[in-house]
């Protein structure tokens, strides 16, 4: 850092940097220099960790480097160093981060051998610590002994998690390895790179698990498993070469820990575990059975071996039968009952609320059968038949212990989403519905069944009273699942915002957040365990996985259930049997090419997503959402032929030849690709530091038109010449932009109110579409002959849709006279279930398209057993 700095001028120690006061240096590295810190308006220590200025300096890196900063800071987990704060003091930037007193795991080591038990706890810790981050969408890319800080408790810390992208390449003074990268790559220690990284490729979650194999390695063999006398020499190890096994370096090691480095050091990612929370969950199954495991001493050190006598090896078998029974069951079958599952529905379509009645065997459930509004049944759990409560059309909310129901009336409704509608009250017995409030989101019954909680929209936020009209927590995104404790003196809820929270209340209003981070969670459901100890709640991972899990008013988090597919819990009873709704959930691809009066399923696996079709519109760009964490992007032509794989990463768009498409390389915005179809090589393109999510191709190829949605930053519309990466705002901020005239010279944009307009992409006056209905509908295709513009009502999941969401009416709007006429209408074939209709393309002669929709039936299940 330059010394023309007034911070950096003189000793460091009792400086002022913002609201710190700067204390003893604790480290540097390739970052900066991490010093003890004072926050002097919280009055907390902190570990601060400052920036090289030539790094603050430079716009770009620094806005890569906040963005991913903040992505970090979002996560909350016990085995992670929690960011509290991302800022700046002048030329100095700064992170404050949470204070580890303890050490490296490169300095615990360097003391000696660890006990293997000490060990065990500490991977399993940090593999803990992953796996929320990789649930959240976010990749170390820097995972080594240096980055794990250990506490004196023992509590394990991950260190820098999304910091490590985009460093200089120099030494790491505290290991004496090198950091490698360059403008466009990803940043990792040599010794710790999977061989992805090595090879300069994109990496997924499954780079991380490898990066943690080597550091398991290093643990439990005492030797690094990849070293060479050179940087070059050992990334060809990486990537070329297996370690030297374990068992000849320390034949003490049991072999269920082997067998997990071993998976975990696989070249091939897919060879790798599915997720990080199988890999945590092994260890566990490992480190809980570690005594069993006859000749292996809890106590025993990683050392270097002596020669083993023959007879200190006949416990390998027995061990081998042991943990392979663990591994089978993936759980402590002594602990843990067999869950018993039962179903309760048997309807066509799907059951998209339920709660028990006070005598615990009637279950009142909200269901869409056959295509049908959602109507309110009941069910015995001794029974098969339901039968239908005669009320008006709505959704359950609430079941009271005087066994009155609150429902919801009038709720528009899609499968990912929730809206507003007139909260009722009704007996269970029968009546008609008491219509109580408008603008009503969800509401709960208080325990003794005399009063409702409620979750109101109030402009733009949303509140929970308690009682109506006593406000107890107010915020601008969206509250769900709202449920009185046993004891009736806390809510607890979950929060859509940035991301899926679980949160509680109490009834003067005192707030907390119990567990975040949550990126992906549509499967929401929450309920309080039997005893009122703990809130139960589901969220989905990556694939089609859902986790059951539990949270204490503390904080204390467990996982109860894994479940290969999705299900959402609707509730749990008093006695601890559990409601859930099992999703059997595909997204479908359907389309027509040129000349075709009849649509085919275009379909390759279960999440087909489409997103463009070339002008000629032979060809389809989709996605398929379930293939590991991250997008897989495909191409298939439109007549039905195989599909091809292009690569890994979320699609944007295709270039009219069909030979290149635009892409996220990670899913997550963090790079734009150049993918080639056929022969050649992935481009990666400068963003500047934007994120960009959406994108169209110019006619003419050498253009792309792109939508930027930085955090924190309104959205904006940029032009960028493929040739040389240069970027262009071609509209103010907040208009989006996505559809592009056939000369290629005009753009349509939606604005702040959603208005349509049209810009000049040369520069010059905008001018509105005529006829364009603002805030109801949204430009699809510019028609090849540039007079009219097809639009229809938005489209993208979790946005509100003037019409029916399982159905799409196109119109064709005259661009001189604002004059509208029905085009078509798309229905998908199969509407019984919660079917949503979304990302429609087409070519702009309008001789081919391409949807896709989501099918979700749902049926109802009991579950006993669980704990």
């Amino acid at each position: 850092m330059s010394r023309q700095s007034p911070f950096w001028s003189g000793d460091r120690k009792g400086s002022r940097l913002g609201d710190y006061e700067i204390g003893k240096r604790l480290g540097s590295g390739g970052m900066g220099e991490v010093y003890r810190a004072r926050d002097v308006r919280l009055q907390r220590d902190v570990a601060l960790k400052i920036l090289p200025e030539e790094s603050a300096a430079d716009p770009a890196r620094l806005r890569r480097f906040e963005r991913e900063a903040r992505a970090a800071s979002a996560l909350s987990h016990p085995n992670i160093v929690t960011v509290y704060e991302v800022g700046s003091a002048g030329p100095v930037a700064y992170i404050a981060m949470e204070l580890v007193e303890g050490k490296t795991l490169r300095e615990l080591t360097a003391q000696g051998p660890l006990p293997l038990k000490n060990v065990l706890d500490i991977a399993c810790q940090i593999a803990a610590g992953l796996a929320r981050a990789h649930e959240a969408g976010i990749v170390h890319r820097d995972l080594k002994p240096e980055n794990v800080m250990v506490s004196k408790e023992g509590a394990a810390k991950i260190l820098d998690f999304g910091l490590a992208k985009r460093m200089p390449f120099e030494a790491d003074a505290s290991s004496g390895e090198t950091t490698l990268t360059h403008e466009g790559s990803i940043v990792g220690t040599v010794s710790y790179m999977s061989p992805e990284q090595a090879a300069g490729q994109h990496v997924s979650f499954r780079s991380d698990v490898f990066s943690f194999g080597a550091v398991l390695y290093e643990l439990v063999a005492g030797a690094r498993a990849f070293q060479k006398k050179t940087n070059v020499e050992t990334l060809s190890s990486i990537i070329n070469e297996q370690p030297e096994p374990i068992e000849k370096l320390n034949p003490n090691v049991p072999p269920p820990i082997r067998w997990i480095v071993e998976r975990c050091l696989a070249k091939q990612p897919s060879d790798r575990y599915a997720s990080t929370e199988d890999l945590a969950q092994e260890l566990r199954v490992v480190s809980s059975h570690l005594a069993d495991l006859s000749g292996v001493s809890a106590a025993a050190t990683v050392r270097r071996p002596e020669r083993v006598p023959l007879w200190s090896l006949l416990w390998i078998p027995a061990a081998l039968a042991l943990l392979a029974a663990a591994f089978l069951l993936g759980r402590r079958a002594a602990d843990r009952p067999i869950p018993d599952f039962q179903r309760l529905t048997f309807g066509r379509g799907a059951v998209v609320s339920a709660r028990f009645a006070p005598d615990g065997r009637t279950v009142v459930y909200g269901a869409t059968w056959n295509g049908a509004p959602i109507r309110l049944f009941s069910t015995r759990t001794d029974g098969r038949d339901s039968t239908r409560l005669e009320f008006a059309d709505g959704d359950l909310l609430s079941v009271s212990s005087a066994s009155e129901i609150a429902m919801l009336l009038k709720r528009p409704f899609e499968p990912l989403n929730n809206f507003a509608g007139t909260l009722a009250r009704v007996p269970l017995a029968g009546g008609a519905p008491r219509e109580m409030a408008d603008d009503i989101v969800d509401a709960d019954w208080s325990p003794n069944g005399q009063a409702l909680a409620i979750v109101r929209k109030v402009g733009g936020k949303q509140r929970i009273e308690f009682p109506p009209d006593k406000v107890l927590y107010e915020t601008s995104g969206w509250i769900e699942a709202l449920r009185f404790s046993p004891k009736g003196d806390r809510l607890a809820f979950m929060l859509r915002g940035a991301d899926i929270s679980v949160e509680i209340v109490d009834l003067a209003g005192a707030h907390r957040v119990l567990s975040r981070g949550w990126k992906r969670a549509t499967q929401r459901g929450l309920a309080w365990s039997a005893d009122g100890s703990e809130i139960w709640f589901t969220v989905n991972e990556s694939g089609w996985r859902t986790p059951l899990r539990a949270v204490t008013p503390s904080g204390r988090e467990r996982l109860v259930l894994r479940l290969p597919n999705w299900f959402r819990l609707q509730d749990v009873s008093r006695d601890g049997r559990v409601l859930v709704s099992l999703l059997a959930l595909r997204t479908t691809m359907r389309g027509s090419a040129p000349g075709e009066n009849t649509e085919r399923d275009l379909s390759w696996h279960e999440a087909s997503l489409a997103k463009a079709i070339t002008s000629d519109g032979k060809t389809l760009l989709f996605d398929e959402g379930n293939e590991g964490f991250f997008h897989t992007i495909y191409v298939r032509p439109m007549d039905g032929s195989p599909a091809t794989r292009i690569g890994e990463g979320r699609a944007l768009a295709i270039s009219p030849d069909g030979r290149w498409v635009a892409s996220n390389s990670v899913g997550r915005g963090s790079s734009l690709v150049l993918l080639p179809t056929g022969a050649g090589e992935p481009k990666i393109l400068e963003t500047e530091g934007h994120r960009f999510e959406e994108a169209a191709f110019f006619p003419d190829g050498e253009r792309l038109l792109l939508l930027a949605t930085d955090p924190g930053r309104p959205v904006r519309s940029f032009v960028m010449d493929l040739s040389t990466s240069e970027l262009r705002a071609v509209a103010p901020e907040r208009y989006s932009c996505r559809v592009i005239s056939p000369d290629g010279n005009e753009i349509v944009c939606l604005g702040p109110k959603r208005e349509a307009a049209i810009f000049p992409v040369g520069g010059g006056a905008q001018r509105p579409v005529p006829g364009f209905r603002a805030g109801e509908e949204m430009p699809l295709m510019w028609s090849s002959d540039g007079r009219s513009l097809f639009v229809g009502p938005t489209l993208q999941p979790g946005h509100q849709s003037s019409s029916d969401a399982s159905s799409l009416k196109v119109f064709r709007l005259d661009l001189a006279t604002g004059k509208r006429e029905f085009w078509h209408e798309f229905v998908p074939p199969d509407r019984a279930g919660l079917t949503s209709l979304y990302n429609f393309t087409m070519t702009p002669d309008g001789r081919s398209y391409a949807y896709s929709y989501l099918y979700a039936p749902a049926d109802l299940y009991l579950i006993t057993g669980l704990k």
